[in-house]
C-alpha cells in the first residue's frame, strides 16, 4: 500500500513538474494536424484567396524578402527565395529574373535597358512620330522594407533642359513574402504649364529568353508553340512591317503562314492574363491585370499582348485600333497625373499542361483581391477610401437592358469613354434584369456612360457623379431611349459595334494563320465581287453571307485603288409624303481614313445626300480587328428622295489611296416617318 501511494505521488509529482512540457506538446501536434488538414480541405486556392501572389505549392514562406547589393552600385536585387529581381540602378529597367534554377528568364543576349523596361511613345505637335523613351530615372529609394515586403521606386523629375518626354516618374517595384511574382505600377505626372505634348502610347515590355520560352497563351484557345524571332527575319514583309510570311522558319510547320503582332490582339475586358511557357525546366511567365481602371477606351478598345519575341506587354495606353482618334494630346499647359497598375509578373512552374490553368486561378486571384492593400503610395486609394454605384438600366419601352455595358469615366459627350486617354474608367456589365453595381471607384467627377449589345446608340446619364471616400451612391432606375424617329421599315446587321455577324472570307491558302486572327482578309473583297460591287436585296439577301464585312477599296493593280459603291435595293409600296421625313440610321463598327457618301436612287446624283467626311484613323481592317471605334450617324431622307416601287441607296467609299481605306457596318435601318 506504501509502495502504490509512493508511486502515485512520485507519478503525480513527475506530471506537476511536466505539464506545461506536455501541454505545449500536445497544443503543438494539434497545430500541425489541424493546418494539414484544413490544407487538405481548402487546397492551395483557399491559400491564394487570402494571399495575393502567392501560390502555396511553392511558397517559401520561411524565408524573408531581402534587398542585396553584390558589390555593383548600378545594380539592385530583391530576393524573397522564390523569385530574385535585379534592377539597374538608378534607371529601374528590370535587367534579371532568377527562379527555379534559371538565372535569368530574360533574355541575356540583350542589353541590360533591353530585357525588361517601361517607355513611352511621344511626340511635339505637328511631329508625325516621336521617339520611344524608355522612362529611366536618377533616383533610387526603398520606399519600405521587412521580412514581409520590400517596395522600391525609380524616380526622376522633369526639368526644362531635358530632351526627354515632360514627365515626373516613379516606378514602383513590389515583391511580397512567399509570392511568385513581383508587382509593379507607376505614377506619372504632369505640372501646369508643361511643354505641350502627345503621348500616344505607355506600356511595359518583358523580353524572354529566345532559346526556353517557345509555347504563348493568349487564352483558352488562342495558345501554342510559335515561330522563333529569327524566322521572322528570314521571312518576307507584307503590306506593312509587322507583317511577315514566314518562308523558311526553322519549325517547317509554320512555313506559309503569317506572323503579325496584331494577330494576337484582344479587348481589353478580356485582357487578363497571358505569356509564355518554357517546357525544359517547365515554367510559365505570365503578365496579369487584376483591373482595368487605368486602361483606355473602355472595356471592348483592342490591344496587343504577347507576340513572337518571345515578347510580354502591358499596353497601359495606345492609338491601336482607335488611331488619333483616342484623346492622347496634352495641351495649354494642361496637368495630369495616373497611376499605371499595379499589375503583376507571376511566374509558375511544375506540369507544362498545368501552367496556364494556374496562371488563370492566379489571376481570378488577383482580380479578387483589388484593389491592393500592400501598395504604399498616397496616390493609389486603398479600398475604404473609394466609393459604389448602383442603380438599374432599362430601355424606353421598360423592358431590363439584360448585359448592358454600364461604367464612369470623365466627364465628356455621350460616348466620349471610348475616345478618353486620360482619366481612370471603372466598367461592369449588368444582369440580365439591368441591375449594375459598380465598387473600388476612385474619387472623382464622372459620368455615368452605357450601352446595350443588341440595341444602337449611347446612354449618358445627365448628372455628373462625384465619388467620395466610402461613399455608396443608388441610382434607381435608368432608361435609355435609343434613337428612333419611325417604325422599322428594314435593317441589315445586329447592333453589337462590331462586324461579326457579317461574312467573313477564308484567308489565302498562302497566307494562313492556324490558330489567330487571319491576315490580308480586306483584299478578299475585289476576288469575291471581280466585275461588280456588292448588291444588297431586302428580303431576298441574307446579310450573314452576302454582306462583306468591310467596305474597302477595289485593287486596279501596281498597288492603285478604286473607290467602290454598295447598292441595297428595297420595296416600299408607297411612300408617305404626309407625316414627314424617313430616316436613315448608319452605325459604323470602325472607320480608317473613310468618306461614306450616302445617295438615294440617283447613283450620279452630284452631291450626296449625306457625307461623313473624312473619318476615322483605326486601322482596324488592317489589323485584323472586327471593330474599331463606334460611329452612329441619323441622317433625315426627305419624302422625296423615294418613290413608290423600287428604290436604292448607294453606299460610296470614295478614299482611295489605301488598300485599307474603308469602313465596316455595324448596322443600318430605315426607319419611316414619326407616328406612321
Amino acid at each position: 500500500m506504501e509502495k502504490r501511494a509512493g508511486r502515485q505521488y512520485r507519478c503525480s509529482a513527475w506530471r506537476r513538474r511536466n505539464l506545461p512540457i506536455l501541454f505545449l506538446f500536445f497544443f503543438f501536434f494539434f497545430l500541425v494536424f489541424s493546418g494539414a488538414a484544413s490544407a487538405a480541405g481548402n487546397g492551395k486556392t483557399h491559400a491564394r484567396r487570402i494571399n495575393p501572389g502567392r501560390n502555396s505549392s511553392r511558397s517559401n514562406s520561411g524565408f524573408g524578402v531581402q534587398l542585396v547589393r553584390r558589390g555593383d552600385p548600378q545594380r539592385v536585387t530583391i530576393d524573397n527565395g522564390i523569385v530574385a529581381v535585379t534592377f539597374s540602378s538608378p534607371d529601374g529597367d528590370v535587367i534579371g529574373i532568377k527562379y527555379k534554377g534559371i538565372d535569368n528568364v530574360l533574355e541575356t543576349l540583350n542589353d541590360d535597358d533591353n530585357r525588361g523596361y517601361w517607355d513611352v511613345v511621344w511626340s511635339k505637335p505637328g511631329d508625325q512620330r516621336g521617339p520611344f523613351d524608355k522612362l529611366r530615372a536618377t533616383d533610387f529609394r526603398v520606399v519600405m522594407q521587412d521580412d514581409e515586403q520590400i517596395e522600391v521606386s525609380f524616380t526622376k523629375k522633369w526639368e526644362p533642359s531635358d530632351a526627354t518626354v515632360p514627365l515626373n516618374i516613379d516606378k514602383r517595384y513590389i515583391l511580397r513574402r512567399g509570392s511568385s511574382g513581383i508587382y509593379m505600377y507607376a505614377v506619372l505626372e504632369r505640372l501646369e504649364g508643361w511643354p505641350d505634348v502627345d503621348m500616344d502610347q505607355i506600356r511595359v515590355v518583358f523580353k524572354l529568353q529566345q532559346k526556353l520560352f517557345h509555347f504563348m497563351a493568349i487564352s483558352d484557345d488562342r495558345q501554342r508553340v510559335m515561330p522563333l524571332a529569327k524566322d521572322r527575319i528570314t521571312g518576307r514583309p507584307l503590306a506593312y512591317p509587322e507583317a511577315v510570311l514566314l518562308t523558311h522558319p526553322s519549325n517547317p510547320e509554320f512555313r506559309g503562314e503569317v506572323d503579325d503582332k496584331y494577330q494576337y490582339s484582344c479587348e481589353d475586358k478580356d485582357n487578363k492574363v497571358h505569356g509564355w511557357i518554357s517546357e525544359e525546366p517547365a515554367v510559365g511567365f505570365w503578365m496579369i491585370t487584376p483591373s482595368d481602371e487605368f486602361r483606355v477606351g473602355g472595356p471592348i478598345k483592342q490591344d496587343l499582348t504577347s507576340h513572337v519575341g518571345p515578347i510580354v506587354l502591358n499596353m497601359f495606353t495606345s492609338t491601336h485600333y482607335t488611331g488619333k482618334d483616342l484623346n492622347t494630346a496634352y495641351r495649354n499647359g494642361e496637368p495630369w497625373k495616373k497611376v499605371l497598375g499595379p499589375v503583376f509578373v507571376y511566374l509558375n512552374s511544375g506540369d507544362t499542361s498545368t501552367l496556364w490553368r494556374d496562371a488563370k486561378e492566379q489571376m481570378h486571384t488577383e482580380v479578387k483581391s483589388w484593389p491592393y492593400e500592400f501598395v504604399n503610395s498616397e496616390d493609389y486609394p486603398a479600398a475604404h477610401q473609394r466609393g459604389s454605384v448602383v442603380g438599374q438600366y432599362i430601355n424606353e419601352r421598360l423592358m431590363y437592358a439584360g448585359s448592358a455595358y454600364v461604367g464612369l469615366a470623365i466627364p465628356g459627350d455621350v460616348g466620349s469613354w471610348q475616345r478618353d486617354a486620360k482619366g481612370y474608367q471603372f466598367w461592369t456589365q449588368a444582369d440580365r434584369k439591368g441591375r449594375f453595381f459598380i465598387d473600388n471607384i476612385r474619387v472623382g467627377t464622372y459620368n455615368l456612360y452605357a450601352w446595350v449589345p443588341g440595341i444602337m446608340g449611347d446612354y449618358k446619364y445627365s448628372v455628373n457623379i462625384t465619388i467620395q471616400p466610402g461613399s455608396k451612391m443608388d441610382l434607381g432606375m435608368l432608361v435609355y431611349d435609343p434613337p428612333r424617329n419611325g417604325p422599322t421599315l428594314w435593317e441589315i446587321g445586329i447592333p453589337d459595334r462590331t462586324a461579326a455577324e457579317f461574312h467573313v472570307p477564308e484567308a489565302y491558302p498562302t497566307l494562313m494563320n492556324k490558330f489567330f486572327r487571319q491576315y490580308g482578309l480586306w483584299s478578299r473583297y475585289t476576288d469575291t465581287y471581280p466585275r461588280q460591287d456588292l448588291v444588297y436585296d431586302v428580303g431576298v439577301s441574307n446579310f450573314f453571307e452576302d454582306w462583306f464585312f468591310a467596305h474597302v477599296v477595289r485593287s486596279a493593280g501596281n498597288n492603285t485603288f478604286r473607290a467602290t459603291t454598295w447598292r441595297i435595293n428595297f420595296d416600299l409600296p408607297t411612300v408617305d409624303k404626309s407625316k414627314g421625313d424617313y430616316t436613315f440610321q448608319l452605325a459604323l463598327a470602325s472607320a480608317a481614313e473613310a468618306e461614306k457618301q450616302v445617295r438615294f436612287n440617283d447613283l450620279n446624283a452630284p452631291e450626296p445626300l449625306f457625307s461623313t467626311g473624312l473619318i476615322g484613323k483605326d486601322n482596324a481592317i488592317a489589323r485584323h480587328g472586327i471593330h474599331g471605334l463606334y460611329w452612329l450617324y441619323s441622317i433625315s431622307v426627305p419624302n422625296n428622295q423615294l418613290v413608290d416601287g423600287r428604290n436604292s441607296i448607294y453606299l460610296t467609299q470614295t478614299r482611295t489611296h489605301g488598300a485599307f481605306y474603308g469602313v465596316m457596318y455595324d448596322y443600318i435601318r430605315l426607319e419611316g416617318p414619326r407616328g406612321t
